[in-house]
């Protein structure tokens, strides 16, 4: 049956589009789409490299599907995730012109989100922020984005995702969707208000899916609510959103795991008696650090199992987050206007592993559930004005941000060797340990100023930006880990750029930016991931990374076809390693380290062709060549610590190319797309490796009235097995390591939409 329905899924996706039609849509997102003049934008006009995904490309997509998924089809974007939705967070990974995700900047309607990060230390997920079906616009900018932008880490690249506005008359919209694995998602939106009085929505969305391989369950319950207020001749605007996710995790992988233990291999989960003999065994070999068990179990494994960090029982993820914000905009006067907005985040959660270093100390467990906590409070605001004389429109604008982090590790009992009497998708409580705790402060100053100068054929950007980020840690409880400040502070990083039109249709641009990133305030990740002594060595010397980004390319846009080419080069400096301080003798933890330079050249080329009679097709490649400058050099003393001058960038493919054939005529839709990726290093001195993989995806829909259509997605249609994520573990110096993450199988999901 299965292969019954990829072949007919092959043979009719070729009459298939990523686009709903407005005037066939739900009502709901008929609305969000009538400003809509296609489904990707090449950005024109602009002095940069900048694409936009619309919400008609984005509704085709299963429900639910992660923003960043759909931007994977847009030159240089590397996307990654072992679920079919790309919102499995521990397995989330986007990379742009070989810059990872925390040298990335996201914003969700101007409001930070941070890097993103599975340690949460500065934002939240996008996925946390809003329901997929309530997105407007993702903006993508490969260089390093608006001077605007709020992030104070965008050296490769940021990522604008925006809220589409509320539609001025009662409506409501409903997705029902079904699918593999037991997958289910609800979402039901109402939409209020009148085009020259108050407008707003307010949705609700549930999804719950079981893991693909193993046992365990991901779900998320998620409110969004929007008003747009009309206050004179400006508006206000308020965003309020909650998030409960909680999502079991997958088994790290390495290619020897994979070769010995097989694709499907996972934690144990709910074998709990299978973990415990494994700790045993792993106490009995000395593998834990823990003492002895149970002498009885031996110290050979079963199976092909070679070492107790082969399968742990359960891991998870669990995130509770609350955002809000209210904006204003108004015109001052003909020919200038200002806006501001604040917002204030909070996140509760924690990362859950089930250790076999650190027994139960009541009821005989060999194992204990290990913790990293976090609660957060940021809040801050970010506005602008702008005004435009003659032929200069000239902006300024700021961005303020207070965020207290607490982050913890602890430790929670199994109730005893035979049951675990503990679920990994709540809370625990009653910790019998904390290792340790720290208050972090992260204050954040930045601002700009942009000129822009339209002479007719020719427009040029000029501008700057600054930012000094003051980062401090603070012990509750006490460990080898350091307290003290650390700041980075750069005043005037310039940008500049051009465009030229050439012809109605056609235009040249380019530019120069200059981008520096802050510090991260975090026990787990950045300086404060030393002991004392590692960290004052630092804290006065320690670059904070930066890049210069070169940018040339030419767009055509024609009511046929619209495409844009480019070229880049990128210089990227003082790159930060974790690397041990000292003479090994000196005992030294691992400290944070400049360690050289990276150079990244690359080509970038997308196009999408209108074919006539309903069909489309679009494509983009990307070539990139992004390559370590320097050794890794021992800072105190000079030796050698890995040699990879000349070698690949980790996760950084040269080759990435996507096609997709769509069609939207009359009541049916659909498209189907392919996603070639090449070879990946996941080691710096490039001796380990996962192929490249084409996956190919799939959907196709029927309007059954102009308010209810039926939609069936696709997801890795040929059931290709592949590795997904690489670095879930971090990268080595060389060798395999339990570092992978597998991609999910061939699924299939079907939705129903009504709406009026």
């Amino acid at each position: 049956m299965r292969h019954a329905l990829s072949l007919l899924l092959a043979s009719t996706a070729c009459i298939a589009a990523p686009a709903l039609a407005q005037d066939m849509a739900p009502a709901a997102d008929a609305a969000a789409d009538a400003d809509s003049a296609g489904i990707i934008v090449f950005g024109r006009g602009e002095t940069r490299q900048v694409q936009e995904i619309t919400t008609r490309d984005l509704v085709t997509l299963t429900p639910g599907t992660n923003a960043l998924k759909a931007i994977e089809k847009l030159p240089s974007v590397n996307f990654q995730s072992s679920d079919p939705f790309g919102s499995y967070e521990w397995s989330q990974r986007v990379s742009i012109r070989s810059f990872n995700q925390n040298q990335l900047g996201f914003t969700f309607d101007g409001i930070p989100l941070g890097d993103m990060s599975y340690g949460n230390h500065n934002g939240l997920h996008i996925t946390r922020a809003i329901s997929s079906e309530n997105i407007g616009t993702v903006r993508v900018s490969q260089g390093s984005g608006s001077l605007g932008t709020q992030s104070t880490g965008n050296l490769g690249g940021t990522v604008e995702t925006f809220s589409m506005d509320p539609a001025d008359a009662l409506g409501a919209q409903g997705n029902l969707t079904y699918g593999s694995d037991e997958t289910w998602r609800a979402f039901a939106r109402l939409n209020m208000g009148s085009a020259d009085g108050i407008r707003g929505y307010v949705s609700y969305a549930y999804g719950s899916t079981d893991k693909w391989k193993g046992q365990g369950t991901q779900d998320q319950h998620m409110v969004n609510a929007k008003v747009v207020i009309p206050v004179g001749d400006g508006k206000l605007d308020g965003w309020l959103s909650y998030s409960d996710r909680r999502e079991q995790d997958y088994q790290d992988m390495s290619m020897d795991m994979i070769n010995r233990l097989g694709w499907k291999w996972d934690n144990t989960s709910p074998d709990y008696a299978r973990a415990v003999l494994y700790a045993d065994i792993g106490n009995n070999r000395g593998e834990t650090g823990a003492p002895v068990s149970n002498a009885a179990a031996g110290t050979v494994y079963p199976d092909n199992v070679t070492s107790v960090w082969d399968a742990y029982y359960d891991a998870a993820g669990l995130r509770e987050d609350w955002l809000g914000a209210i904006g204003y905009s108004t015109p001052l006067g003909d020919h200038a206007n200002f806006k501001i907005k604040g917002y204030y985040h909070n996140n509760s959660g924690m990362g859950l592993w089930a250790t076999p270093s650190v027994p139960s100390p009541t009821g005989g467990s060999p194992l204990s559930i290990r913790t990293t906590e976090y609660d957060m409070d940021r809040i801050g605001a970010f506005g602008s004005v702008d005004a435009t004389i003659g032929v200069q429109t000239l902006e300024a604008g700021a961005w303020y941000e207070n965020n207290k982090f607490n982050q913890a590790r602890r430790f929670y009992a199994f109730k005893s060797r035979t049951e675990a009497g503990l679920s990994f998708r709540d809370y625990p409580k009653n910790p019998f340990a904390t290792q340790w705790e720290f208050d972090f402060t992260t204050d954040t100053i930045q601002y700009y100023v942009r000129d822009k100068i339209d002479l007719g054929m020719l427009t040029i950007n000029l501008g700057w930006k600054g930012f000094k980020v003051t980062n401090e840690a603070e012990a509750v409880v006490s460990s080898s880990f350091p307290e003290g400040k650390i700041k980075a502070e750069d005043w005037f990083q310039p940008h500049a750029g051009f465009a030229v039109e050439l012809s109605p249709e056609a235009e040249i641009f380019g530019g120069f930016t200059q981008v520096t990133k802050a510090f991260a305030s975090a026990t787990t990740t950045g300086p404060f991931s030393t002991n004392q002594a590692g960290f004052d060595q630092i804290r006065d010397d320690l670059k904070p990374e930066s890049s210069d980004t070169y940018e040339l390319g030419l767009r055509y846009n024609s009511s046929r076809f619209n495409g844009t080419l480019g070229a880049y080069l990128v210089n990227f400096r003082n790159r930060l390693l974790a690397v041990q301080v000292g003479s090994p003798i000196l005992g030294l933890a691992s400290a944070l380290q400049n360690v050289g330079n990276v150079r990244a050249v690359g080509i970038e080329a997308a196009g999408d062709l209108k074919l006539g009679q309903g069909f489309g097709l679009y494509a983009s490649y990307s070539y990139t060549d992004a390559t370590y400058r320097d050794d890794v050099l021992n800072s105190s003393d000079g030796t050698l610590v890995a040699a990879i001058k000349g070698k690949t960038v980790v996760d950084s493919p040269k080759h990435l190319l996507r096609g997709e054939l769509n069609y939207d005529q009359g009541p049916l839709f659909g498209r189907i797309g392919a996603n070639y990726m090449s070879k990946r290093y996941y080691s710096y001195t490039n001796d380990a490796s996962v192929d490249g993989r084409v996956i190919v995806d799939a959907s196709i829909g029927y309007r059954i009235t102009d308010q209810i259509e039926v939609q069936l997605n696709a997801s890795n249609l040929f059931d290709k097995k592949y590795i997904s994520t690489i670095g879930s573990g971090g990268f080595g110096n060389s060798g395999d390591a339990q570092t992978l993450l597998i991609g999910a199988p061939q699924q299939f999901f079907v939705t129903l939409k009504a709406g009026f």
